[in-house]
């Protein structure tokens, strides 16, 4: 409808979003990083790594290098449920991904 063009075109304004703005694309070695980062932080606070499938660990801005979402909120990480999966898909995982899980005292 013309009314609805004009009122668009008149009191919308719509600028791109800045570099920093966009969302950051993470590759599946970087999502690695960040969940095993929670569940280091996880493992040093309880002293083990029996985790709930819906618990999510509250990971510190300054918890993983290179971080790059530009704020210091904590970024949340949904550890329960990725120790899951992982512990489903443990045949699969590279040798140094299962080591660096054993470290932290995984059940497999």
């Amino acid at each position: 409808m013309p009314v609805q063009q004009w009122i668009l075109e008149n009191t919308l304004t719509i600028t791109p979003a800045e570099d920093n703005e966009r969302p950051v694309k993470r590759t599946q070695d970087d999502m690695w990083a960040l969940n095993l980062a929670a569940a280091r932080q996880f493992h040093a606070r309880e002293g083990h790594l029996r985790v709930p499938r819906k618990h999510t660990e509250h990971l510190e801005a300054g918890a993983l290098p290179g971080r790059q979402n530009g704020t210091d909120e904590p970024m949340v990480v949904k550890l329960g449920t990725w120790l899951d999966n992982t512990r489903k898909r443990a045949a699969k995982l590279p040798e140094q991904r299962r080591a660096d899980l054993d470290a932290l005292g995984m059940r497999w």
